[in-house]
């Protein structure tokens, strides 16, 4: 019986793979010539700069379609939300499931990557960086899906990863300086929040790092597609590839970032040197 079932997978393999390189061959050799509603030069542009295939946002307002891609993300993300705390945290239970022990071992994550990070202030910030952490992963994973929007100059367009953009980039960026700097601000007061402002390009840095990874990647993916030669199967595996890495990645990177810089900032000032000698000359 297994030397039957291991015959028919070979088989079965050997058809997929003969299958695969026939119709890989069959595209190089023809081409499949089609009309590009733009050339790669463009494409490459529009992809930074979003001037062009632009979605109208109800009908108020022409907006980029990474906009869209962020407001669908946010919104599936706090269904889901909503979903797990009516539904499944009620019914969590000492001994936990499948899903319990899969969201537990989530949040610890970040916990661990918080009061590893921050040590002095750790509850507010490992919030934050798990609901940053999942928005980047979650975010970065969407333009895999290639949903489709109508452009306003009447063309089909894939909606993009929200941080593709370099506005929600810097949005992501310029939000988590501020909720460091009003940590540095509340815990230590003035001179907290001045050493926070010391690092005014904190933001732009995180900015520009996820920007140009998510954006590396578009660019790779979109020159893969473009060309007829290179339009079957690769992208799939460049696509999933680039993706994946990069969700993993940046999500790691920037919730790193953001709890050790907060960490910083919610530090305790060490005792001057005078306050020290002050100290030891009462003890003796």
């Amino acid at each position: 019986m297994k030397r039957e079932r291991n015959r028919k997978k070979t088989v079965f393999l050997i058809v997929w793979l003969a299958i695969i390189v026939a119709l890989l061959a069959a595209v190089l050799i023809i081409g499949l010539p089609g009309e590009r509603a733009e050339t790669i030069a463009e494409t490459m542009k529009d992809g930074v700069l979003h001037d062009r295939n632009r979605v109208s946002l109800f009908g108020l307002l022409d907006v980029s379609p990474a906009l869209i891609s962020a407001f669908a993300v946010t919104g599936i993300l706090l269904f889901c939300a909503l979903l797990i705390r009516i539904f499944a945290v009620p019914r969590f239970r000492t001994v936990p499931g499948r899903f319990q022990a899969a969201v537990e071992k989530l949040v610890g994550f970040f916990g661990d990557l918080a009061a590893s990070n921050s040590p002095h202030k750790t509850g507010f910030v490992a919030a934050y960086i798990f609901s940053a952490g999942v928005y980047v992963f979650f975010s970065t994973l969407f333009e895999l899906f290639g949903f489709q929007a109508v452009s306003t100059e009447g063309t089909s367009v894939t909606l993009p990863a929200p941080l593709a953009d370099i506005n929600g980039a810097l949005a992501m960026g310029i939000m988590s300086f501020l909720v460091i700097l009003v940590a540095g601000f509340a815990v230590n007061g003035v001179k907290g929040g001045l050493r926070v402002l010391k690092d005014f390009s904190l933001p732009v840095s995180m900015s520009f790092r996820i920007f140009g990874a998510l954006l590396s990647g578009l660019m790779v993916t979109e020159l893969v597609y473009y060309y007829n030669a290179l339009s079957f199967l690769v992208p799939v595996v460049v696509a999933v590839l680039f993706t994946l890495l990069h969700a993993i990645i940046q999500t790691y990177v920037l919730t790193t970032l953001v709890s050790v810089f907060y960490g910083e900032a919610v530090e305790p000032p060490a005792p001057s040197e005078k306050k020290k000698k002050l100290k030891g000359n009462i003890k003796s």
